[in-house]
């Protein structure tokens, strides 16, 4: 009777580890194979990482020559060519990201290869076609040696601190991480300003620009000469009589740009008014001083994307860099 009991106890013990090894091992690895996303957790959603760059090839048009750059090294360079250094240093992180990011994307689409009119022997080129790239030779010459004791370290700060980091849409590297300089309060949806509609590049309020440049710019022309620059960059189209009562502004964008604007007989844009008249932005109003027709503009720059007066002035209102980032580039990851 005892070696039964002893047997029966056994038994028991062994049915008891077996079902407690199916509680704890089988039945979790089962759940997670069939919800893997639930169970993995929103920081681990999938991303499609994308190679490390150690170097990148950049068009310099001053010289005409193409310079093989470190990577990181370029991305400084171009933090100090597109943002002052006296910014807050959570903008010139964001300014960071946002650089590394499109210099990143010319590298996946184009690889060696670039642009065949611009830059064909590289994917970027160092101008606004582009994005501004100054070496440490050129800011030297450019800024000042104070400059390079006070203004430079700022710059490497912000470029080590984010060091690899860069901006996902839905798993996939940002193509198109636009800046610009002052939105005038408000950015602008891409296919507003550009052809297409890019679902991060969407119209978003930018509050903190009190202390942007470019706030209310006045430009005055003859009534003559604007319509003689108007014909002239548009020799194709017949404008007839252009005078203040066949001037008028159509249709605006949700960031306020000029979107239409009717001259005489023809349609044209806001961005074909500021392209030929040299205005800091489509922002403007018209009004008209004795025989002038005065441009008011609001804003520098496309609109579209970063507003980098606007990511300063969040930063002094104690916004982080990634903070600025996910405003405005709506939906994005920095990974």
């Amino acid at each position: 009777m005892h070696n039964k009991y002893k047997k029966f106890i056994l038994k028991a013990i062994a049915a008891i580890t077996l079902m407690v090894i199916f509680l704890l091992v089988v039945i979790p690895v089962g759940i997670i194979s069939i919800y893997p996303k639930q169970m993995i957790g929103k920081e681990d959603t999938k991303i499609n990482k994308v190679p490390e760059a150690k170097y990148i090839k950049v068009y310099r048009h001053l010289s005409g020559e193409t310079e093989k750059i470190e990577f990181e090294e370029y991305v400084k360079g171009v933090v100090a060519g597109e943002m002052p250094s006296t910014f807050e240093m959570e903008a010139l992180k964001a300014q960071a990201v946002a650089a590394r990011t499109y210099a990143l994307s010319k590298i996946m689409r184009s690889g060696d290869s670039g642009n065949p009119a611009q830059h064909p022997s590289a994917p970027i080129c160092d101008d606004t076609h582009c994005q501004v790239y100054r070496d440490l030779k050129e800011l030297k010459k450019l800024k000042s040696e104070e400059w390079m004791k006070t203004g430079w370290p700022r710059i490497e700060k912000a470029v080590e601190s984010t060091r690899g980091e860069v901006m996902y849409y839905q798993g996939n590297l940002v193509e198109q991480p636009l800046f610009h300089s002052s939105s005038g309060g408000r950015t602008e949806n891409s296919e507003d300003v550009f052809v297409s509609a890019v679902p991060y590049l969407r119209s978003v309020d930018s509050p903190y620009e009190s202390e942007a440049s470019h706030k209310s710019d006045v430009t005055s022309f003859t009534l003559s000469d604007f319509k003689n620059k108007i014909q002239k960059a548009y020799s194709d189209k017949s404008f007839g009589t252009v005078n203040k009562n066949t001037i008028a502004i159509i249709s605006r964008s949700e960031g306020g740009r000029v979107t239409d604007i009717q001259i005489g007989n023809v349609t044209l844009t806001g961005r074909n008014i500021r392209d030929t008249l040299g205005l800091t932005s489509a922002n403007f109003n018209i009004s008209y001083d004795s025989n002038n027709i005065v441009f008011t503009t609001t804003g520098y720059g496309h609109g579209v994307g970063m507003s980098q007066w606007g990511a300063n002035g969040m930063a002094k209102s104690g916004y982080d860099y990634k903070e600025i980032l996910t405003h405005y580039y709506s939906g994005v990851d920095i990974k």
